[in-house]
């Protein structure tokens, strides 16, 4: 990539912290070191190296939605503060190239005690406008934050809503040429964020960068073409979107899993793993899906993940989807609907433990990534509790080591055109309310199917068909 096609570009970024253990160590760093120098003797340390991020390195074109992914911890606001200039790095180098706008922290660069109106001019002129300019684009911000009468009041009278609202409008109105957003936008409601979304896609359509941070998979899937994956202060991954997010998926199911180990490992050495599950304690009920044998639990989930041949897939083991497929009504393979049609989903599974309380379920995506629906028999399931519907309950059914069983989830086709992505799980659940749940396995792209249109029949616009009716 040549110097002129990139917005961003990080070099073997690293930013290390000295912890002291007391104030007392940190005078004494700042004092003892020099003056051994000084007497030629090798320097103590009276400090602890912290790297909050290392060895970080990639490129990011003009115009590209570039998205960062992790756990809380992982380096993801160090790495942004350092792109932005907010913190000097350690090591390695960041270039940036056009007018940089951040939306990093609440309220950064705002004063307390300033009303809104007057942190507008001063955040806007911090960020590089002229008072005249803001004069021009007041009105557009004022509509865009949209807090009323409080634009005149001192903004520690905010709630941390309105603090995003007026930080967002000053920011997108200064037209940069990279716009780097992190977690601030979570604390918007629905209809503020649903104009912040839509005013990032326009920037994006007219070249502007966009570096975008957030716990929201489906917001990263849906505005960014590719991601990194940070862990620890270090890369895990970095590709496409989607990839990275199937990537930090496997990550958190990890750790999930090795939590739920440790809790279980006193009981396990004490020869207990077998106990009957308690009926109020979801991680003793969750671990019994663990296949019983003389090995560990953490050595039986290593086994699982490396015994599988789908990259697609991850999850404890215990219970497997071996095959998923569309059918129509007389039963025969189909992977074109139309409006009206029935979408029949046949999930083969086999159970290679003894086990109950389980959960088949799907999700549907489409071509752009964007989750339709998920549903799973845990929904069936709760209706039935709840006294809304009748049938078995799913959840109670017995399974047998080796016992090969299908589910079949059925719908009306009411979906707009386009090709769509059935993801399949397979989940223990310690309670029937989702509040309890381990993914004992997680297949994507399980299955694909077409949906078509009969234009002289029927037709509708969108991603699906709310069966509208006119009357007159």
């Amino acid at each position: 990539m040549s110097s002129d096609e990139y917005s961003i570009r990080v070099n073997g970024l690293g930013k290390c912290y000295e912890i002291y253990a007391t104030p007392r160590d940190r005078l004494k760093q700042f004092i003892i070191p020099p003056i051994q120098r000084l007497v030629g003797c090798e320097p103590s340390s009276f400090c602890r190296e912290y790297w909050a991020l290392e060895n970080i390195s990639f490129d990011i074109r003009k115009g590209e939605a570039f998205g960062i992914v992790g756990r809380n911890g992982s380096g993801k606001s160090t790495l942004l503060q350092l792109i932005t200039g907010t913190i000097a790095p350690t090591v390695g180098t960041v270039e940036t190239r056009g007018r940089v706008a951040a939306l990093l922290e609440l309220g950064s660069g705002f004063n307390p005690e300033f009303t809104g109106r007057d942190n507008v001019y001063l955040n806007a002129m911090l960020l590089g406008m002229t008072h005249d300019e803001v004069d021009e684009r007041f009105d557009k911000i004022a509509a865009f934050a949209d807090i009323g009468d409080y634009l005149d009041q001192p903004v520690k009278t905010y709630s941390s809503g309105m603090l995003v609202r007026l930080a967002f409008a000053v920011q997108v109105q200064i037209e940069p040429d990279i716009l780097i957003v992190d977690e601030a936008l979570a604390v918007g409601d629905a209809l503020f964020q649903k104009r912040c979304f839509g005013r990032i896609e326009k920037l994006l359509s007219d070249g502007v960068t966009l570096l975008f941070v957030s716990h929201d998979q489906e917001s990263v899937r849906t505005l960014t073409n590719r991601a990194i994956l940070l862990k620890g202060g270090r890369e895990v991954s970095m590709g496409s979107a989607s990839q990275v997010l199937l990537d930090y998926r496997k990550l958190l199911h990890q750790e999930e899993s090795d939590y739920f180990s440790k809790l279980m490992q006193p009981a396990v050495e004490t020869g207990q793993a077998s106990a009957s599950k308690p009926a109020d304690s979801s991680a003793s009920s969750e671990a019994e899906t663990a296949p019983e044998s003389n090995e560990s639990s953490e050595k039986s989930q290593a086994r699982a993940v490396s015994g599988r041949a789908d990259q697609m897939s991850f999850g404890d083991g215990g219970v497997e989807v071996v095959s998923v497929g569309t059918f129509g009504t007389d039963d025969e393979p189909c992977a074109v609907f139309y409006p009206g049609d029935v979408i029949r989903i046949r999930v083969n599974c086999i159970s290679h433990i003894d086990t109950d309380s389980i959960n088949v379920g799907v999700r549907i995506r489409s071509r752009e990534g964007i989750k339709i629906y998920s549903w799973g028999t845990l929904n069936q399931d709760m209706q039935i509790l709840a006294g809304l519907r009748e049938g078995e309950l799913f959840w109670k059914r017995q399974l047998k080591a080796g016992e090969q069983f299908h589910v079949w989830l059925e719908c009306d086709c009411s979906l707009g055109s386009n090709l769509y992505e059935i993801q399949a799980s397979i989940s223990y659940e310690g309670k029937p309310d989702y509040t309890a749940q381990r993914i004992l396995h997680w297949k994507d792209e399980a299955a694909f199917f077409q949906t078509l249109m009969r234009q002289d029949e029927y037709f509708f616009g969108g991603i699906s068909d709310l069966h509208m009716a006119a009357r007159w």
